[in-house]
Parts: structure tokens; C-alpha cells; sequence
């Protein structure tokens, strides 16, 4: 639905960014039934195609109706810092403890999106027993955490964490005008309200109340951006990350050009070029098939030689190209 957040003061002063390993497990399901739309996902869907076989996903896509309401308790927004986030077990362990009284009313809404669902055997089993329906959920949930997301998420939780550093470098120089202007097509700020127009239907105005807005960067909610939650979640704007055209193995980096190749050596180029977003030592030795310490020692020459920069987010450092780095990368 299109919707218009207005800020006021006090929401200015609480916009946050957050990673949830629980709402990117909910986003790869709905991957799974994006029809025609899985772009940059196809090669994760052709590994994934026997793993998916063998999962029984009704009950969870039961309330994920097309451009309808999902129960918010599936995914609450996290509330843990940027800096400390919390564990899938520890956002899971939050769905499991929702009150079964809201999670019927909100399973109800949900259902009330799709003519007849809540009348099917279905629809009726999973609202006559809100308890079970919410420990059912959650465990089909596990499950697919376990089988689609959990052996790829420090690769995933890294492209988003870049995501978050490069918007967080435009929020220093550009305010929240430079933050909003390229999150998404459909997103825009102006006179100190967002506006996601992701339907041709009427705009919702939402005043935000003093309660800010809370960011998420996805790798699995391409090519849409969400809004949502109600009270008492915060409002949440979840956003397609940077950078994901280089994920999966099968999107192989471009090959450097020959004359970069020729003044800097073929890994040393190859990691240049490559560097379209900030990535860390690990995950460039992952992608190019080279030991770490051998990545390692790349980067520190062109770090050296002014062609890089490096910087410490949580855990990790990545490495993102300077302006001469950017220069020489896209030279032919």
C-alpha cells in the first residue's frame, strides 16, 4: 500500500538502521513464489530447487497474501543495537513468546486479505488454536532458517552491513535528503515526509508520532521495498541492499580490463574492479578463490598505494575504493 510517514522533530531523532536474520529467512520465502521476479536470486533458487522440495510451506504462505497484511508478530522489528544485533534464536524465541490472543487477531487480518481464506480448513485450524498456529509457525520457521538461510547468512548479514555503512556515510554528508535518495525507486523524501508509492492506489498518511523509523536493509525483499507495523512496533522501512549483484557464486565479477591487469597483476586488479561495494578480506577471498592471507596482502598494497580505504564496522573491516581507486577501476 502507497504511504507517506511524516517526521517530526523527535522522529528525526529516532531513525535507526537494523539487520534481522528472521525477517530475511520470511523474505526468502516470499522469493520463493515471486513468479517471473527473481532476477539476482535465480542462481540461489537452482541450488536451493531440492532443499525447497522437501519443505511444506503452506501455513507459512498462508499469510503472506500478494501486496496484503503479514502478521507482524512473524517478524517484529528488532530492537537490539546495530552494533550488538540480536540472534536468530533470540528474534526467533520473541515470536514463540506472542501473546495468542494478538497473533489471531493479526492472522485474522491477514487472512481477511485473500476472499475465503479464513473459511478453508486451513484458515479455520490455525485460528480455532492460535497457540499451536504461533509454535507451528515459529517451527517451520527454524526450519527454513536451517535449510535456505543459515549456511549463506554471514555472507548475507556482510552485503547488508556494507549497505548500511555506505548509507550511513550519506546520512553524514547529506542529511536524511542524501539518506532517502537512491533507497529505493518508489521512495522519496520531501518537506520532511517519506513516501513510498508502491501502488497505483490511494496514499496513506501516517504521522509517526515521535516514535522515528526504524531502516532494514534485505537482500531477499528485491525488487520491493515494505513499510509496516502498527503499534507498539517501530515503523520499519525494509529496503533491497546494495550490492547484490556479485552475491551468489554463479554471478561471476566482471574480468578486469587488460591494461589494469597489466599495471597492477591479475588478483590485485581483479580485486579492484570487484570492489563495487565495501567487502571484507573474507568474503573477497570467498569470492575469488584465494587463501585470506593472500587477499590480505593485496588489499594493504592498494590501500597503501591510495587506491583503497578501510574502515572497522562491528566485527569486520571492509574496503571500499577512493576516488582515484574508482577512477582507475572503471578505466578500459
Amino acid at each position: 500500500m502507497p504511504v507517506q510517514l511524516r517526521f517530526g522533530p523527535e522522529d528525526l531523532l529516532r531513525c535507526r538502521f537494523a539487520i534481522s536474520p528472521l525477517c530475511e529467512t520470511h523474505e526468502a520465502v516470499r522469493t520463493l513464489r515471486r513468479t517471473g521476479r527473481h532476477g539476482y536470486h535465480r542462481s540461489w533458487l537452482r541450488r536451493m530447487r531440492a532443499a525447497v522440495a522437501g519443505l511444506d510451506l503452506s501455513e507459512l504462505w498462508l499469510f503472506m497474501p500478494h501486496g496484503g497484511y503479514i502478521p507482524d508478530f512473524l517478524g517484529p522489528p528488532p530492537d537490539a543495537p546495530f552494533a550488538t544485533p540480536a540472534s536468530f534464536e533470540a528474534e526467533l524465541a520473541r515470536v514463540r513468546g506472542t501473546d495468542p490472543a494478538m497473533a489471531r487477531d493479526e492472522m485474522a487480518r491477514s487472512l481477511a486479505c485473500v476472499p475465503g481464506a479464513a473459511r478453508s480448513p486451513l484458515g479455520r485450524r490455525m485460528l480455532d488454536d492460535p497457540a499451536r498456529a504461533v509454535q507451528r509457525l515459529a517451527d517451520l520457521t527454524e526450519k527454513v532458517w536451517t535449510v535456505l538461510i543459515a549456511d549463506d547468512w554471514p555472507r548475507l548479514r556482510e552485503l547488508m552491513e556494507a549497505d548500511v555503512a555506505y548509507r550511513t556515510r550519506k546520512l553524514v554528508e547529506g542529511g536524511l535528503e542524501s539518506l532517502f535518495s537512491d533507497l529505493h525507486a518508489s521512495v522519496r523524501w520531501a518537506e520532511g515526509a517519506l513516501t513510498l508509492r508502491t501502488a497505483p492506489s490511494a496514499l496513506n498518511v501516517r504521522d509517526l508520532g515521535g516514535r522515528g523509523i526504524l531502516l532494514m536493509p534485505s537482500v531477499f525483499v528485491w525488487p520491493d521495498v515494505v513499510s509496516g507495523f502498527a503499534p507498539p512496533w517501530q515503523p520499519t522501512v525494509i529496503y533491497p541492499a546494495r550490492g547484490m549483484a556479485g552475491l551468489w557464486p554463479d554471478d561471476a565479477p566482471t574480468p578486469a580490463p587488460d591494461a589494469l591487469v597489466r599495471l597492477l597483476g591479475a588478483n590485485r586488479a581483479a580485486i579492484l574492479r570487484g570492489l563495487r561495494e565495501p567487502a571484507s578480506t573474507t568474503a573477497l577471498a570467498h569470492r575469488y578463490g584465494l587463501a585470506p592471507s593472500s587477499v590480505s596482502a593485496h588489499l594493504s598494497v592498494l590501500r597503501d598505494s591510495g587506491l583503497l580505504t578501510s574502515h572497522r564496522r562491528g566485527h569486520q573491516v571492509l574496503y571500499t575504493r577512493t576516488p582515484l581507486g574508482e577512477a582507475l577501476a572503471g578505466g578500459t
